[in-house]
């Protein structure tokens, strides 16, 4: 049997078919469970395969999403769908993620009577099944689980009972869950947290949440190990859930639950943020300029949803805003090409994740310093004499600074495609604001159409480090989409000091520079 039969043929286990010819004598019957006098169960290439001929008898199946006709006898469940399987004195119990909707999934479950002879049979398969429905995913994952009650307009609570607690509860995991009270109680919960406890700390709000927690475990004594060790995630359901549409690719709570409930640990790049006397790790973003104030400037109309970005934007676009400032930046990838081939070798990289902690050319700087504290900053901090090989150079007439750690920062906004979790690299965009009105609107457009990358006037690089002194008096800068002050600050990269669980491992869910294919994107008919 050829490799294309065995993809086209979902109750061909690939196990077997891939196996050492030693291992593919056993029987195929070791895929294959018979439940009662009238179905089987099978372990496919990618799905559960429910055999049943009451199936034919029954005028409706609605289990996963998928609804035989009558004339039909099999069900296929995806693996990904699958939460849990266990076996009871009588039967076996199979809980799946079923899709109600586009966007929506919910709890089923389906049971078959399995005679008491075939349950020392029936033990080995169950564990199969979920190796194959977890694979790289911890199974029963400890979550510390923050509810931000004033999320999503207070809607927050309500979506984690009806969409989340399910999923979680379904797939075995143990949730300690805790709500916030304040702004800035997360970073208190975080910096408390036990991390030989728990697994996972997620954010059932926005993305403030998530930037609260990245800097309580950075405030720990042990800040290295627990942002190792325990990974962030969110629950979308705040105003912003760019981290959701990074990591699990949707905005959905209950896809997002699922999402979780599977994901592969991965490290993130964080960034130090040194401002005055302070120092704060950022997760997603920095801004000054057209961003900053579209995003901040427009607080007070959050009514609007997404279309206040969008007003903030076009209003400033119209006043040919300028927001001069004098920048010095290290740069690693400076062309677009190059950022390309860095991303087309970073797709083709399946090594450990481990692999992706840390910069090996500075762990002896870091030795002094103990196993558990903070990176050493290698740039120093804002206030100290520039970098050496860094140059300050004046923009004038800079329109747009917009440093990106992942790649979409709303939803099918993606200004950062070629962005990496953990490359040890920051994306940095920059665009003149002295630019023609139309080609500021194609910008805008360009985000969601994948063609912002290429545009002439979008210089876009890959970086280590940079310093900001904006000139103006009064402005905004977001990081992480909260408003900081509006002074010079330096950033600089570390590379997979954080954890997320991600669907892939180690790209994120936006359309790349690069398809998965390795094809370049502009080269796409």
């Amino acid at each position: 049997m050829d490799n294309r039969a065995v993809d086209e043929d979902p109750f061909v286990d690939p196990v077997h078919h891939h196996a050492h010819p030693e291992e593919r004598r056993r029987p195929i019957e070791d895929s294959t469970l018979i439940a009662g006098r009238t179905a089987s169960l099978t372990l496919g290439t990618d799905s559960l395969i429910v055999l049943d001929e009451a199936f034919a008898q029954r005028k409706r199946w609605n289990c996963c999403g998928l609804l035989p006709n009558e004339s039909r006898t099999t069900l296929a469940i995806p693996f990904y769908n699958i939460l849990w399987a266990e076996l009871s004195k009588l039967e076996i119990s199979i809980q799946c993620a079923r899709p109600t909707g586009a966007n929506v999934v919910r709890v089923s479950t389906i049971n078959y009577p399995v005679e008491k002879p075939d349950h020392p049979r029936a033990i080995g398969w169950v564990e199969h099944l979920l190796d194959r429905a977890y694979g790289e995913s911890q199974r029963k994952k400890r979550i510390k689980l923050l509810i931000n009650p004033f999320g999503g307009q207070g809607k927050a609570q309500k979506w984690y009972l009806r969409d989340i607690e399910p999923i979680f509860a379904a797939a075995r995991c143990d949730i300690d869950l805790q709500k916030t009270q304040y702004q800035g109680h997360a970073v208190e919960i975080a910096e408390k947290l036990d991390a030989d406890a728990f697994d996972v700390i997620a954010a059932c709000s926005g993305d403030g949440l998530p930037y609260e927690i990245f800097n309580g475990l950075g405030r720990k004594s042990d800040a290295r190990r627990a942002l190792r060790n325990v990974a962030v995630v969110q629950l979308p359901c705040g105003t912003g859930n760019a981290m959701s549409w990074n990591l699990n690719g949707t905005d959905s709570p209950s896809l997002a639950a699922l999402a979780i409930v599977k994901g592969i640990k991965t490290p993130l790049d964080l960034v130090s943020i040194t401002q005055g006397d302070r120092r704060t790790l950022s997760f997603l973003s920095q801004a000054v300029g057209l961003t900053a104030d579209a995003d901040l400037a427009t607080e007070h109309l959050r009514w609007l949803g997404s279309a206040r970005f969008t007003y903030g934007v076009l209003i400033r676009l119209l006043r040919k805003t300028v927001y001069p400032c004098d920048l010095a930046v290290k740069v690693e990838v400076a062309t677009k090409a190059e950022v390309r081939e860095h991303y087309r070798q970073a797709l083709n990289d399946r090594s450990l994740p481990d692999n992706h902690r840390g910069d090996p050319s500075f762990q002896d700087a870091d030795a002094d310093q103990g196993p558990t504290s903070l990176p050493k900053l290698r740039y120093g901090t804002v206030n100290e004499e520039l970098p050496r090989g860094w140059n300050l150079v004046p923009y004038k007439k800079l329109g747009n600074f917009w440093c990106g750690n992942m790649a979409f920062m709303a939803a099918r906004n993606n200004p950062f495609a070629g962005a990496l979790p953990n490359d040890g690299c920051m994306d940095l965009v920059t665009i003149d604001g002295d630019i023609s009105l139309l080609k500021a609107i194609q910008c805008m457009l360009g985000l969601e159409t994948g063609k912002f990358f290429d545009m002439s006037h979008v210089n876009y690089r890959k970086i280590s480090g940079y310093r900001i002194i904006p000139k103006y008096q009064k402005g905004y800068i977001s990081i992480d989409g909260e408003r900081m002050p509006f002074e010079p600050f330096q950033a600089e990269v570390h590379r997979g000091l954080g954890t997320v669980l991600s669907k892939s491992g180690h790209v994120y869910e936006a359309p790349g520079v690069v398809s998965r294919s390795g094809e370049s994107v502009s080269q796409r008919p």
